[in-house]
């Protein structure tokens, strides 16, 4: 019997490899087309912005520019781990894609030291396959993008936190959990909405030892408030204080003016989480109902787990963040997608005859369905097992299927304009840092503007950088050939198809030629948004 059961957890583990070596290959693929997530702008920008100062540092000298998007200034992490990679790989985007796909390991690694700490090992590997088949975790965690790594550092945090009362110097850990959870702020700014569930990890496990709690709580708060202070401080000193600000001002989304819209955007927020998953998602739900409403021991002894509570309280700060910001986005749900299966496997486990503290089964019935909640615990994991067939049938499919569409653009539209000289090599889109991960053409961002800087808008970063060439997707926006016009007329001289996004599928190429005797246009003067006789381009202007 322990030969066949040893068996069959060497075929499952085999399996679980399988899959995540999938992940690590075609780095350079395309993130996959026609999936359920095609309209996350993550695939034509994330990678670039959120890593281009560790690009620009190895391909520059330098990882700042004047009035551009700077995003290392709150968000250091990432592009400081990228910075240090480049050094033996060069800038490539397969070594940023491998960094990420490493880190994605670590978190099935964590994940499973994580729940064996409250349960058996099929648990444990039960949450790690769910993990290792998702396709939205396939998608997006083999981009070079945030939501990887803070799942990392949030998993190492409640590692520890769990197992404060069991380690031989539980200050000095919460010292350690305060400094990652300053790490989590520096990866990405919504480990904010992720603070009271690495609190409920540190709290529920040391209820009972009153005085320990309040040194470990006092020791990790002291821990976050010294280092991130130290980072603001290294900010203002080195004066990048505005680069910080003008981060936050980006991501202030405009908000309706109906009192009613955060109702909308809860609805829109919590349904979102259904692009994880369409079966797994109202199954975690499920077991969070039942845990809330029901009077059985499997529910209290749920009820009163630091991981499973860590869980709904993460995916409750994930939807929450979403709500505030009324912007949700697949990728936001690529951290979110850890915590519902952990509610997934531990609801399983405990409806599947959990032990008490002493030992003795929660369930005494005789049989295979030793009761009503044995029988549910037995459906709940074959609904589970389809899921995994499901997604693992998937995640397969995109695994070898690859397309390379983004890359063969960026790689013809380098050649086009190495081929085709016009004054400075330098391009101006909004895909701009990402074209320069694959390719090293230099480029600025056309989206970003810190009003508040020297260069207060557009038309003058443009007369500032004085770039070449401009590229689009689809269309010619009207406010940005304004911002054009004042200094140049434009030429279309290329189209790329990339990707699957019916209104951003071909990357279209213009030539940006300077007016004569460098004159600069006035909107006082004439309409600049619109087309002037020097133009040339077909694509719609709209």
């Amino acid at each position: 019997m322990m030969s066949s059961k040893r068996w069959w957890y060497t075929v499952w583990l085999v399996l679980i490899g399988a899959f995540a070596v999938l992940h690590a290959l075609h780095l350079r693929a395309d993130f996959p087309n026609h999936s359920p997530w095609w309209m996350d702008w993550a695939k034509y920008t994330d990678e670039g912005w959120y890593g281009n100062a560790a690009i620009r540092a190895h391909l520059n000298g330098s990882w700042h520019l004047p009035d551009e998007f700077n995003p290392a200034a709150a968000l250091p992490a990432w592009p400081l781990l990228e910075w240090i990679l480049f050094f033996f790989t060069g800038v490539t985007v397969e070594a940023a894609r491998g960094l990420a796909i490493v880190i994605f390991f670590i978190n099935l690694a964590l994940s499973y030291t994580l729940l064996r700490t409250r349960g058996p090992r099929w648990m444990a590997l039960l949450a790690v396959t769910l993990l290792v088949t998702s396709p939205l975790l396939y998608s997006f965690s083999r981009l070079a993008i945030l939501e990887p790594l803070l799942t990392t550092l949030t998993l190492g945090a409640l590692n520890l936190a769990v197992r404060l009362p069991r380690l031989r110097r539980p200050v000095l850990a919460a010292v350690g959990i305060g400094f990652l959870f300053t790490l989590m702020v520096l990866t990405k700014t919504t480990a904010v909405f992720l603070f009271p569930a690495l609190g409920w990890a540190i709290v529920l496990p040391l209820r009972q030892r009153r005085a320990l709690l309040f040194k470990c709580a006092g020791a990790a708060a002291g821990a976050f408030a010294f280092s991130f202070g130290m980072w603001m401080a290294l900010i203002v000193r080195h004066g990048l204080l505005a680069d910080f600000k003008f981060f936050f001002v980006l991501n202030n989304y405009p908000k309706p003016t109906e009192f009613y819209w955060p109702l909308i955007s809860f609805w829109w927020s919590f349904h979102g989480g259904l692009w994880i998953d369409h079966i797994l998602i109202p199954l975690a739900w499920l077991v969070a109902a039942g845990v809330a409403i029901t009077c059985r021991k499997w529910g209290r002894r749920l009820l009163l787990d630091p991981v499973f509570g860590s869980s709904v309280l993460a995916v409750a700060g994930c939807i929450l963040f979403m709500t505030v910001q009324n912007h949700p986005q697949p990728r936001y749900f690529a951290v979110a997608a850890f915590f519902f299966f952990f509610m997934v496997a531990q609801g399983a486990h405990a409806l599947l005859g959990a032990k008490d503290d002493a030992g003795r089964l929660l369930h005494r019935e005789r049989g295979f369905f030793r009761g009503p909640a044995s029988a549910l615990g037995w459906l709940l994991l074959g609904i589970a097992s389809v899921a995994v067939g499901i997604n693992g049938a998937a995640t397969l499919n995109y695994g070898l299927h690859p397309e390379y569409t983004f890359a063969n653009a960026a790689e013809r539209l380098t050649r086009y304009i190495d081929e085709h000289p016009n004054g400075k090599r330098l391009l101006v889109c909004d895909s701009g840092d990402e074209i320069t991960l694959v390719t090293h053409m230099p480029a600025l961002n056309d989206l970003y503007i810190d009003p508040s800087g020297p260069i207060p808008d557009l038309a003058t970063k443009l007369g500032y950088y004085q770039p070449g060439w401009y590229a689009s997707w689809n269309t010619l926006d009207p406010g940005m050939l304004e911002d054009i016009h004042t200094r140049y007329s434009v030429e279309q001289v290329a189209r790329f198809r990339a990707y699957d996004d019916p209104e951003r599928n071909v990357l279209v190429l213009f030539k940006l030629h300077p007016w004569p005797d460098g004159r600069v246009k006035e909107p006082a003067d004439r309409d600049l948004s619109v087309r002037f006789a020097e133009d040339k381009f077909d694509v719609p202007l709209q």
